[in-house]
C-alpha cells in the first residue's frame, strides 16, 4: 500500500491529511500556523508533522509517493510563490523547500485551486472534468479547472476572481489595494460593509438595526425572513457574483460552478439568487451549467492538495 499527504496552510492553522494511493483519507488533524519572523517555520514544522505521523503510523518513505501543499497565496506552476500576506512568505520555490525537508516528491497550489480539486475530486463536482469553484469567506478565492487540470496561470494569479472588477466607481479600497473588486461585495466581509452603510440610513428600518455586532450570519436569516434589507443585501451580493461569473462564463464555459467557503453555510439562498442574475443575463448556451454547494468544508483543501500529489505520480 502506497499513501500521500495533502497539507492545506492557513493563516491560524496548518491542516493535513494522511490518504492511501487511491484517495481514502486515514487521518486528519492540524498543527498551529506559526507566523512569527515571516512565516519562516511554517516549512519545517510541516515536515516535522510529516515525519511524526510516518513515526506513528509505521511508515518508511518508500511508502509514501508525496505531499500535495495548499498555499493562501498565488503560486506558478513550478511551485514558485510570489507573495503569501497572510503568512508573510516572500518569493521563493515550496516544491523545492518542502521536497529538502521532507526527501519526498512535494507539489504546491494555491489553497482555493486545491479546494476546487477537493470538491471535482471527491466533493459536489465528482464526475465533472470543467468546473469552477468559488469561496465566499473573509475574502473570495476562486479554482477553475479545465479537463481535469487546475487553470494556474504563468504567474500563479488564474482563478482569482475575488479581484475581478464589477463595479469601477467604488471608492473603498480592496484588500489588494484595488477598487471596485468582487471581493467587497461577496465575502463575508463585503456583505457586512455594505450592511452597514445600509443600516446607517435614518429610513433604515431593517430589524438588523437591533443588532450591534452585525455577521454575515445575521443577514442572511434576516434575509430568509423577509427583512428587505437584508433580502437587498443578499440580492446586491448575487448580481455582483453572477457578473463576475458572467465573464468567467464567456472565457471557459464550465459544466458547474461550486460555491464554498463560510458564507455557503446560508444555503440554497446563495446559489438560487445568484442562478437568478446569471440566468438573466448570458447568452443561451451559457446558460446549461449548474450551480452546486460545495460538500467536502474544510476537508476541500487537504483532498485536493493529496489529489494533486496523485497526480504527480503520474504524471
Amino acid at each position: 500500500m502506497k499513501y500521500c499527504f495533502g497539507v492545506d496552510i492557513g493563516g491560524t492553522t496548518v491542516k493535513m491529511g494522511l490518504f492511501t494511493a487511491d484517495g481514502e483519507l486515514l487521518d486528519k488533524w492540524e498543527i498551529p500556523t506559526d507566523r512569527s519572523n515571516g512565516g519562516e517555520n511554517v516549512p519545517a514544522d510541516i515536515a516535522a508533522a510529516i515525519k511524526s505521523k510516518c513515526e506513528e503510523k509505521g511508515l518508511n518513505k518508500e511508502d509514501i509517493t508525496g505531499a500535495g501543499i495548499g498555499v493562501p497565496g498565488p503560486v506558478a506552476p513550478d511551485g514558485t510563490v510570489m507573495k503569501c500576506a497572510n503568512l508573510g512568505w516572500g518569493e521563493f520555490n515550496v516544491n523545492e523547500k518542502m521536497s529538502a525537508l521532507t526527501g519526498l516528491k512535494c507539489s504546491a497550489l494555491n489553497d482555493a485551486n486545491a479546494a476546487a480539486l477537493g470538491e471535482l475530486w471527491r466533493g459536489s463536482a465528482k464526475g465533472y472534468k470543467n468546473m469552477v469553484f468559488i469561496t465566499l469567506g473573509t475574502g473570495v478565492g476562486g479554482g477553475i479547472v479545465i479537463d481535469g487540470k487546475v487553470v494556474h496561470g504563468i504567474h500563479g494569479g488564474g482563478g482569482e476572481i475575488g479581484h475581478i472588477v464589477v463595479n469601477p466607481k467604488e471608492e473603498a479600497v480592496c484588500g489588494c489595494g484595488g477598487h471596485g473588486h468582487l471581493e467587497q461585495y461577496a465575502s463575508a466581509t463585503g456583505i457586512v460593509r455594505m450592511a452597514k452603510i445600509a443600516l446607517a440610513d435614518p429610513k433604515c428600518t431593517s430589524s438588523l438595526k437591533s443588532i450591534d455586532n452585525i455577521s454575515c450570519k445575521d443577514i442572511f436569516d434576516a434575509a430568509k425572513t423577509g427583512d428587505a434589507t437584508a433580502v437587498e443585501l443578499v440580492d446586491t451580493l448575487g448580481s455582483y457574483l453572477a457578473q463576475a461569473l458572467s465573464g468567467v462564463a464567456a472565457t471557459c464555459d464550465p459544466e458547474v460552478y461550486v460555491i464554498g467557503g463560510g458564507v455557503s453555510k446560508a444555503g440554497t439562498i446563495i446559489t438560487d439568487t445568484v442562478r437568478k442574475h446569471f440566468m438573466a443575463n448570458n447568452m443561451n448556451v451559457l446558460t446549461k451549467s449548474e450551480f452546486k454547494l460545495a460538500e467536502l468544508g474544510n476537508d476541500a483543501g487537504i483532498c485536493g492538495a493529496a489529489y494533486l500529489s496523485i497526480c504527480a505520480i503520474n504524471e
